[in-house]
């Protein structure tokens, strides 16, 4: 699991006596800030918990797990006019279910949003007033989980006076990516706990955990996902090829600037499909930092397996930051032009041209 720190810290609180009506968990989703605020929800209602968290075995604990407690209130951005949050239920409870580290992104276009922009609008606003005054059913507290607080604006104002007096035994746990679109008035009524990035421990075991993936390949992933276990786990679902192998393959292609070879690759790489050429185009801009931070330092403790780090340090004997920095410009570059249905085999052997003649340069 993860946030074992900020998990031991509310459990701290809870110990105390001392949990904040309103709490705002801020940081990224691929951090585990969702599946944080989903933990905390469990802990709080559990009638058993303990040092170990929620004992996951009372009825309090069954229910929340299945995200049906009465108690547990959900809010989140939604589409249409007069939308609310029950109206996509089912959705919300089917998509954290199967990935609490989803992105809002992912969430709106689950719900048919394509282009239409999410919101938490007044009759949200109205109807969590609604719920929040209503007797707890059977639980400790009411809750309220809201994911995404900065999809309110200025329509926070219709909870002020709810989040600042709430009824008795009421929660608030907000889930923020950052507070730069949160009302100033919402946010001072809140106590902010900040999450940190995961480690790469944390990134690997989610890997394994949730994709049943060999430690060694989940490694790699972690060293690109930096943190973002959303992000590592695209990558996982995504991984329709080897883009280390693929990547030192190319690279020495470039360095021989054998016209024929060149060609080969490219036609591999017009076949992977966008969203493999993307991720592709990723991961060779994460070595390509790597490479710089080597050549600029000396030091060898990189973010890369083995096998890369070998070639990297080949590659820091002929390569100065001049020349990286070109490189890593145009990749920069190609990640616009695939975005925007480029012709992925003359983008990249035209790519693959000017890298050698970046290489080769005196």
């Amino acid at each position: 699991m993860a946030q074992q720190q900020t998990k031991a810290f509310l459990q701290r609180l809870s110990d105390e006596g001392r949990v904040p009506h309103a709490l705002l968990l801020l940081g990224n989703t691929g951090a585990g800030s969702l599946e944080l605020g989903l933990w905390l929800a469990r802990f709080l209602m559990c009638e058993q918990a303990g040092a170990q968290g929620p004992c996951g075995t009372c009825n309090a604990c069954r229910k929340s797990e299945h995200h049906v407690h009465p108690d547990i209130h959900f809010s989140y951005p939604t589409i249409g006019t007069n939308a609310v949050s029950t109206d996509f239920i089912k959705q919300w409870r089917a998509a954290i279910t199967e990935n609490p580290f989803m992105d809002v992104n992912m969430w709106l276009q689950l719900i048919g949003a394509e282009n239409k922009q999410g919101n938490i609008n007044k009759e949200e606003c109205n109807a969590i007033i609604k719920k929040l005054s209503m007797r707890i059913f059977e639980g400790k507290y009411k809750i309220l989980l809201m994911w995404r607080p900065e999809f309110l604006g200025k329509e926070g104002n219709r909870l002020l006076k709810l989040i600042e007096e709430p009824p008795e035994q009421t929660q608030f746990i907000l889930i923020a990516e950052n507070t730069e679109d949160i009302l100033p008035t919402v946010l001072s009524r809140c106590q902010i706990v900040k999450l940190d990035a995961l480690s790469d421990e944390e990134i690997i075991a989610g890997l394994v955990e949730r994709r049943n993936m060999p430690t060694d390949r989940a490694r790699n992933i972690a060293f690109l996902a930096d943190g973002d276990l959303r992000q590592a786990l695209q990558l996982a679902d995504n991984e329709a090829n080897d883009d280390s192998a693929f990547l030192l393959d190319w690279l020495r292609k470039c360095w021989r600037g054998h016209g024929p070879e060149m060609v080969s690759w490219t036609e591999q790489f017009a076949k992977m499909g966008r969203e493999n050429q993307k991720q592709f185009i990723q991961y060779s801009l994460h070595f390509l930092r790597e490479l710089m931070s080597l050549v600029a330092t000396g030091q060898t403790q990189l973010r890369l397996p083995t096998n890369e780090l070998t070639t990297a340090q080949n590659m820091s004997k002929v390569l100065n930051i001049e020349k990286i920095g070109n490189i890593v410009e145009i990749l920069n570059d190609n990640a616009y032009y695939i975005e925007r249905n480029a012709n992925p085999k003359i983008l990249f052997l035209d790519t693959s041209i000017r890298v050698h003649e970046i290489m080769k340069a005196g």
